[in-house]
């Protein structure tokens, strides 16, 4: 490239849009936050409530049903009124959300919970589907992918702030997780025992305690609603002051359209997305993507804890490795796409998936564990890879085409169910842990991605 190509290359952000790329940039990170710091709730709940591993799975479905509910009517509330309109309202739910955890809590009812998740979500969707476009808008189109990848940096922070919160502000301080402690101090026999049976024994404990201590069995569970609720209520005074700051903020109006949708075009745009078969096989593969990638980050706990006999606190700990591995291999994956297709590279990465999740079912201790984490690397670049191949040559349609990507994220609803009634049903292959061949359904996710790899490349070219 010469000197004058270079210079006349257009900015990443020009000066004038700066500020707002920072402002909307910060909100990325709120989502990453929101994630992490909620998928250890599966586990505690289970222990607090005394309710099936099926049961507690309900916490990902509530939270990723609001992505469901919100991504489209998000999409045509942003269209009818402004990208601003959109941070505000997907702000005020986030917050309402997270503050709901106070009468949750105080009523000591799991499904007051899950409302509050639902709704919480209802925003994050929202604020999903603002921010990606108005990112994309804010400078030249042949900047445009390089500028979301810029924003979409600052997601990792809030993840791995959700994480540290969640091991160190809920996990360490549950009374829950000390009464488990104290049973494996009162029972040396269980050293012997395999991890799965400890854990067993355990939770049956628990619910002896329960039954023959009532009164200090409530007393514990109303203690630890309260351990759980104090991030929720923190995040809710930091949203509700950064409502504030947007509310008085000057943001350009960057939309390329001056009327909201009417029934006509709606109704042509989704019979084009429909009757476009790659975007419609990404959509699908872009759910089983979540679904894998929530079952993997949350079942980490459980895995940790009944396959090897780890503390709640030290399984957490390695959901935090596979964080690290995850932002770190999409740094190398990134650097691969500029020798591989797209669809090459995440046909190899599902394929990497599945071998690793066989290795988590079939390997004993550590080295299951190891293989479990392992899967973080492999799914690094999936949601963004299957979102560029679903989205290719949309042109003016790619506003709705991008809700419909980000509903599918409903995917991390419907799955960790599945998995946690897989769990509850016990195992299917011989003497293998439940835990452990439950991750039969992340691999068949990983399948089903990996034939969308192999279409995108073969049959659509993408």
């Amino acid at each position: 490239m010469t000197t004058s190509e270079t210079n006349s290359m257009p900015p990443l952000v020009a000066r004038d849009m700066l500020l707002p790329f920072i402002l909307v940039a910060m909100l990325f990170p709120l989502w990453g936050f929101a994630n992490d710091v909620t998928n250890p709730l599966v586990k505690a709940f289970k222990d607090i409530f005394l309710i099936s591993n099926r049961q507690s799975s309900m916490v990902q479905f509530a939270f990723y049903l609001g992505y469901g509910i919100m991504a489209i009517p998000a999409a045509i509330f942003i269209r009818s009124y402004s990208y601003k309109s959109g941070i505000l309202l997907g702000l005020g739910l986030y917050a309402i959300g997270a503050s709901l955890f106070i009468p949750a809590s105080i009523y000591q009812e799991f499904y007051f919970f899950l409302g509050a998740l639902c709704v919480l979500t209802c925003g994050l969707a929202m604020l999903e589907v603002t921010a990606n476009p108005y990112i994309l808008s804010m400078g030249h189109p042949d900047t445009a992918t390089r500028r979301l990848n810029l924003a979409q940096s600052f997601n990792p922070i809030g993840s791995l702030t959700g994480m540290f919160v969640a091991s160190t502000v809920i996990l360490n301080q549950l009374q829950v997780e000390a009464f488990r402690n104290e049973e494996r101090l009162a029972h040396p026999e269980y050293d012997d025992m395999l991890p799965s049976v400890v854990d067993g024994h355990l939770t049956q404990a628990l619910s002896d305690f329960a039954v023959n201590e009532p009164a200090a069995h409530q007393a514990m569970q109303a203690a630890d609603l309260v351990t759980v609720r104090g991030p929720y209520i923190a995040i809710a005074i930091i949203v509700t002051v950064l409502f504030l700051v947007y509310l008085f903020s000057r943001l350009p109006r960057t939309m390329t359209h001056d009327h909201p949708l009417t029934r006509r075009e709606l109704k042509d745009t989704f019979g084009r997305l429909i009757r476009n078969s790659r975007y419609v096989e990404g959509v699908i593969a872009q759910a089983f993507y979540v679904g894998a990638q929530i079952m993997v980050w949350t079942f980490i706990i459980h895995y940790g804890m009944t396959a090897i006999g780890l503390t709640a606190a030290e399984a957490q700990g390695y959901n935090i490795i596979a964080m690290v591995i995850f932002l770190s291999s999409r740094f190398i994956c990134t650097f691969l796409l500029g020798f591989v297709r797209p669809g090459q590279l995440l046909m190899l990465l599902a394929t990497g998936g599945i071998v690793l999740t066989l290795g988590a079912i079939f390997l004993d201790g550590y080295k299951g564990l190891y293989s479990l984490i392992g899967i973080s690397a492999c799914m690094s670049l999936m949601f963004p890879t299957i979102y560029g191949i679903a989205l290719k040559g949309m042109g003016d349609d790619a506003s709705l085409a991008s809700a419909g990507l980000v509903m599918a994220i409903v995917g991390g609803a419907l799955m960790p169910p599945l998995q946690g009634s897989m769990i509850d049903a016990g195992s299917i292959i011989g003497d293998i842990p439940a835990v452990k061949t439950s991750f039969l359904l992340p691999m068949i996710c990983f399948v089903v991605i990996a034939i969308f790899g192999y279409r995108a490349h073969r049959v659509h070219g993408a």
